[in-house]
């Protein structure tokens, strides 16, 4: 017999069946091998244990009144707070025609009634596994995020810069119209853009200005350190080239690779402009912090010099309410 997939907290399922006796033998069974059982007669009932009470793995009837389970599979598997939770979806149903709805609503496995005992705790064991490894990674970006943090903090008059530049980076994305992994990046490129600082002597980091060249060769590696640290994780290869590239000029003047135009990653050359306008906007040891007005104009200018990309820097003054904000 297969036992439960050993974890750091007892892992949650939510059995969904309009059949209070199948529920009931769900919960005997899961229960006896360790599981935390949470269950729904109905589609509401789902729906706020979803919202309310997240599982991590969703036992799902196929055939039941309000809502049918491919509606509810295709609602959470389309919300971006609940599509990595794995759904087993529970069917009377054999014909190929009822898989291939399963399928394209986005379930990720198929138990048929009866539910035998064995196979059950199979299919349970194996998609908390794979659950756990999402997790994983979900911790692992956390912590390079909070790494990102500590760098932002030896320098106390950075403080705020990287939620800022997550939030206004993911604004604008969303302004652009890109897709939602896209502005996942952006924030998530906000908190790490830096990241590469953490190899870089606080008497050069924190020196802010009138570096030797010396000091500026090692400045200017930082994006590679971050992109390497970020590397082994697949799930950060989306914000790697905004890690890399943030200091990349529209007119080819800028570093690691002296890319220009187009050949600028689009998220790179999204975060960058917040990025500058952000640093506009803070105190520095040897500058004041420029107003939105003042701002403004600046990256304007330096846009038409060939600096930013123009486009992006007018769509980030277009953003609703950006000015008020600011204010």
């Amino acid at each position: 017999m297969a036992d439960a997939v050993p974890r750091r907290r007892m892992a949650r399922i939510l059995v969904v069946d309009d059949n209070q006796h199948n529920t009931l033998l769900m919960r005997e069974l899961l229960t006896r091998r360790g599981y935390e059982v949470i269950t729904a007669i109905s589609a509401r009932e789902a729906e706020a244990q979803m919202r309310e009470n997240p599982p991590d793995l969703v036992l799902l009837d196929v055939i039941m009144p309000e809502k049918s389970g491919y509606e509810l599979c295709r609602e959470w598997k389309e919300d971006h707070a609940t599509r990595l939770i794995p759904v087993v979806m529970i069917t009377g149903l054999s014909d190929r025609e009822d898989r291939i709805r399963g399928i394209e609503a986005g379930a990720d496995d198929f138990l048929n009634k009866p539910v035998f005992p064995e196979e059950l705790f199979a299919r349970v064991h194996s998609l908390l596994k794979l659950k756990d490894y999402t997790d994983e990674l979900d911790n692992a970006e956390a912590v390079l995020c909070t790494l990102g943090l500590s760098v932002e903090s030896r320098d106390p008059y950075t403080e705020g810069h990287c939620e800022r530049l997550a939030r206004y980076a993911s604004q604008l994305g969303e302004h652009l119209r890109l897709d939602w992994d896209c502005q996942v990046a952006l924030k998530r490129g906000g908190f790490l853009h830096d990241l590469g600082k953490v190899a870089i002597p606080d008497e050069i980091l924190k020196k802010g200005t009138n570096l030797t060249a010396e000091e500026w060769r090692i400045m200017k590696r930082h994006p590679l350190i971050g992109e390497n640290i970020c590397k082994p994780l697949r799930s950060l290869r989306i914000v790697l080239p905004i890690i890399r590239h943030h200091h990349e000029h529209w007119d080819g003047t800028g570093y690691p690779d002296r890319l220009s135009g187009e050949n600028i990653p689009l998220l790179a050359r999204v975060l960058q402009v917040v990025d500058v306008y952000d640093a506009l906007r803070t105190a520095r040891p040897y500058k004041p912090a420029r107003n939105y007005e003042a701002a403004q104009l600046i990256m304007m200018q330096e846009a038409e010099r060939g600096l930013w990309d123009r486009r992006i820097v007018r769509e980030f003054f277009a953003m609703p309410d950006l000015s008020q904000a600011a204010a």
